[in-house]
């Protein structure tokens, strides 16, 4: 059980918090995910959320930030080749396993936005450059020499998402006979044909809209 207020630091309170966010949003998805229900399963009032995040927003900024490292995690563990078209192929193996355990976490890494004219803090800018940075550690061997501001990276994430969105809607069979490996396949031999008939120029990372 949950103890006393006075049982806990700000930083137990905080991964308490944290902790039992997701356990809502793994159980009942984002959507019941409310300041109320989190501070009824740590025992706590919500008031004391308050003391620790700015407002649900920020609070769930924060949980995205947890599912981006445990995305790295999980793709920067996949084995890099020669063959970027291999290495695209093992990051996607890893990304659809992430999607699978990780369902409603990952839609609302997604589909949360902020506030009109807020922005995301810039260390959570970083995790997302740390993610991007796989792919683009996956993209390298078809690179020649270096060339700035590509962004191919970012599209590729962008598009995969839209890819894997509908499939988890069960959309994409509207579309298509083909599954979601199989688009993002067609997706990755396409951007690889577009690196080599430039010559092999390196993407860069850019920061991608989460």
């Amino acid at each position: 059980a949950v103890g006393r207020r006075s049982d806990h630091s700000r930083e137990q309170l905080y991964e308490l918090a944290l902790n039992a966010a997701r356990d809502i949003i793994e159980a009942d998805g984002y959507r019941a995910l409310t300041a109320r229900n989190i501070a009824d399963r740590i025992g706590y009032s919500a008031g004391t959320l308050y003391n620790l995040f700015e407002n649900l927003d920020d609070l769930v900024v924060h949980i995205n930030g947890q599912t981006l490292d445990d995305m790295y995690a999980e793709l920067a563990g996949a084995e890099m080749g020669a063959d970027p078209g291999a290495n695209l192929r093992g990051l996607l193996a890893r990304y659809l396993e992430f999607i699978g355990t990780r369902r409603d976490l990952w839609a609302l890494l997604f589909e949360h936005s902020l506030p009109a004219g807020q922005r995301a803090p810039d260390w959570y800018a970083r995790k997302i450059d740390k993610v991007i940075s796989v792919l683009e550690s996956a993209l390298a061997p078809s690179c020649r020499e270096t060339k700035p501001a590509q962004n191919i990276p970012p599209v590729i994430v962008g598009e995969l998402h839209g890819i894997c969105s509908l499939a988890e809607s069960r959309k994409l069979d509207l579309l298509t006979t083909a599954s979601a490996t199989d688009m993002a396949h067609t997706l990755f031999d396409t951007y690889l044909a577009g690196l080599n008939a430039r010559r092999g120029e390196c993407p860069t990372i850019g920061q991608a809209e989460f």
